[in-house]
């Protein structure tokens, strides 16, 4: 008898398209369909994760109360209470942090052979990638909601427009998904899941504590206080304060968006390619 081979899911769904159509629905609609298939999965691995849970609710409410009442009584913001100019600050950390677990997530697929098992299935290759970063605007969403909580606890007291909130969450997701996709370039770099668990921090922690997220930029020293007033962050955190609270805003809402898309042309390609290379490797 001879064998009969059943047509791939994505064979069968084409064959009805003409040519071109087939080839757009494989390129285009397939990259969706793969991408939200894995973002499910790594959005059901924050759930199952006890550590991310704890770290998702406990992260960002001990940084607020920290700085609140240990740091806040020495620092001089003028005629801002540090609560209000706190806030976009630790915002900002909370969501560039968050974003380390892109890093973490993808070397734990390229150790634990994953990525090589997904390359056996009929799938976009990048697909991967990207659920992890949009598990990560998930995640990050969460965290936001529980900032803006922990801040009406300590005193935070926006002055927003409807508007002016509807820009912040707008440039807090751009910034999210630019950081996010630094940190799967760190994510496909990294040897050992070690690596993968500092590295992130490595990069994150002086942009968070050289910026205008805790005190004041000019109260750095001349060469410091330069970088820290052209740093991306600075940019965000000066551009989400602006609105909240009614600090000059100045160039920062502009220069804050202009980062964020540079950093995401640069990485995407980056991105596809060290994936491609290392699932040819």
């Amino acid at each position: 008898m001879a064998e009969t081979t059943l047509p791939s899911p994505r064979v069968a769904d084409n064959a009805f398209l003409s040519p071109p159509l087939a080839e757009c629905r494989s390129s285009v609609f397939w990259l969706i369909s793969d991408s939200w298939i894995m973002t499910k999965r790594s959005t059901m691995h924050i759930v199952r994760s006890l550590d991310q849970v704890l770290s998702l609710i406990l992260f960002p409410i001990m940084f607020m109360l920290l700085n609140r009442y240990v740091l806040g009584g020495a620092i001089d913001t003028g005629e801002v209470s540090y609560a209000n100019y706190l806030f976009a600050g630790i915002l900002i950390q909370t969501l560039a942090f968050g974003a380390n677990y892109t890093t973490i997530n993808l070397a734990v697929d390229m150790k634990e052979g994953v990525v090589d098992r997904f390359r056996s299935l009929p799938m976009s290759s990048i697909a991967l990638v990207v659920g992890h970063i949009a598990a990560d605007l998930v995640r990050n969403v969460i965290s936001g909601i529980i900032i803006i909580l922990a801040g009406f606890a300590v005193g935070f007291r926006p002055s927003a427009s409807l508007t002016e909130w509807l820009l912040v969450i707008g440039l807090s997701l751009l910034f999210t998904l630019a950081i996010s996709w630094l940190s799967a370039i760190l994510g496909l770099l990294v040897k050992s899941l070690e690596a993968a668990q500092w590295v992130g921090f490595m990069l994150i922690f002086p942009l968070t504590f050289v910026s205008s997220a805790f005190v004041p930029t000019e109260t750095m020293p001349k060469l410091i206080r330069t970088f820290a007033e052209n740093q991306p962050l600075t940019h965000t955190i000066n551009a989400i304060r602006a609105w909240l609270v009614g600090t000059p805003l100045g160039d920062s809402a502009w220069l804050s968006v202009v980062w964020s898309i540079a950093i995401i042309v640069v990485s995407v390609p980056i991105t596809a390619w060290l994936f491609r290379r290392h699932s040819v490797q």
